[in-house]
């Protein structure tokens, strides 16, 4: 437009300008013209310069090829899976502040914040396989004597040895309820094998050694339900936070009443007749989990007390010989665990993390006795975790995971394989 406005002013000028010239002598009028006309003629090159560079520019443009729209990650893995409590309440993770409908962020994330948090949000449904492999291999020396001269020991020296293999078989069903609810079974197969080892017979000599096994056919162990609530979605300050309340419940053989026998050419040895797969009592677990992104790193920490109840059994003893009713309390335990987390890619994520449950001493009461502690029956077990989540196919997630023990009370390694699968 202002291209054919400034063309029909030039031509309009230049038609006047000659006629004024021949009638009449210069005045101030026919200035004004010819300083309008030249100001005119500038702004027509300037107008036909810009057009020139728009229309080169145009030109690049359309040669070009299209590229697709930049990746956005979303608000948080709820989000990548359709979190409908995000969208009511307006407020979401930090991973990713940029949010659209066409976000896509990688899948090892949504794995990720599931297995730091224990909510898996992921779906209405999910079910996970699991298998877990533990080795508990420890010795001890017993000397049964005394030391003459502050050097020579007399008397009788047993080197005691248990290795523990438990192999257990996982099923779980998760049910979420608007992302915010989630509600969980899990019923715990159980196999182990132990083998007992006594350096040391009758006669006291050390290069004397008996050895049985002990085997526990798969057997269900003590089935566990749990509740858990997110009451708090990730912000710039704030972490994603979920409360739990698990209850289990005395499925398993319990351990008490089981007899131990001694091994006919070995008095120092005596194992037991069978080998449990619980604990005998229900006990009440509440616990918290946080996860804060910190990117591209990812912290995630967690707290849990568990509370045994009392419980009477018709016998504690491990006595052959007698038969003892009466009640048992096992020591509460606390455990807390902390670690960091990648996402490696769209695929995969990598953590590490520490953990430490600590027990304390349980207690027996024979009927009409008083309590008794039990010797050597608290605990501190330290783990160092090592895990890894890969993303196998939508709906599909792979879980490694390897444990290695960190104090005494603890496995000296546990592995587990977790197929979460997502309906």
């Amino acid at each position: 437009m202002y291209r054919s406005v400034s063309l029909r002013a030039v031509a309009c000028l230049s038609a006047l300008l000659p006629a004024a010239i021949l009638h009449a002598a210069p005045d101030p009028e026919l200035e004004a013209l010819k300083q309008e006309l030249l100001e005119l003629k500038q702004r027509y090159e300037v107008q036909q310069k810009a057009l020139a560079v728009l229309e080169q520019r145009v030109r690049q443009v359309e040669e070009q090829p299209a590229s697709p729209p930049p990746k956005r990650l979303a608000k948080s893995p709820a989000d990548l899976k359709g979190n409908p409590g995000v969208a009511a309440g307006g407020s979401g993770s930090s991973y990713g502040q940029s949010l659209a409908s066409d976000s896509q962020p990688a899948q090892s994330v949504s794995n990720l914040y599931d297995e730091a948090s224990g909510f898996f949000g992921g779906g209405k449904f999910s079910v996970e396989t699991g298998i877990t492999y533990s080795r508990y291999d420890t010795r001890q020396l017993i000397l049964n004597g005394f030391l003459a001269l502050d050097s020579i020991f007399l008397g009788a020296i047993n080197l005691d040895r248990i290795k523990a293999d438990t192999w257990t078989l996982d099923l779980t069903g998760r049910y979420n309820f608007n992302n915010r609810w989630q509600f969980d079974l899990n019923v715990p197969v159980v196999y182990r094998e132990s083998t007992y080892q006594s350096g040391g017979g009758n006669s006291g000599a050390a290069n004397v050694t008996t050895e049985d096994s002990v085997t526990q056919d798969p057997t269900i162990g003590d089935v566990n339900f749990g509740i858990a609530y997110k009451f708090l979605d990730e912000s710039v300050n704030t972490p994603d936070a979920v409360v739990t309340l698990r209850v289990k419940a005395p499925t398993g053989k319990d351990p008490f009443g089981i007899k131990l026998v001694r091994v006919a050419d070995n008095s120092n040895l005596a194992v037991p007749e069978s080998l449990p797969t619980g604990n005998g009592v229900w006990s009440i677990t509440p616990g918290i989990s946080l996860v804060k992104t910190f990117d591209p790193a990812v912290l995630f920490g967690s707290l849990s007390y568990t509370h045994n109840l009392e419980e009477s059994f018709d016998d504690i003893s491990s006595n052959p010989a007698v038969k003892t009713p009466g009640k048992v309390r096992i020591g509460d335990s606390f455990q807390i665990g902390a670690g960091i987390a990648f996402a490696l890619n769209e695929k995969m994520s990598m953590s590490f993390s520490v953990s430490d449950l600590v027990q304390r001493k349980s207690k027996l009461k024979e009927d009409g006795g008083d309590w008794q502690s039990v010797v050597s029956s608290d605990a501190n077990a330290g783990y160092f975790n090592i895990g890894m989540t890969i993303a196998a196919t939508n709906n599909l997630t792979i879980v490694p995971n390897l444990s290695i023990g960190m104090t005494d009370d603890a496995p000296d390694f546990q592995f587990s394989l977790k197929l979460p699968y997502y309906f």
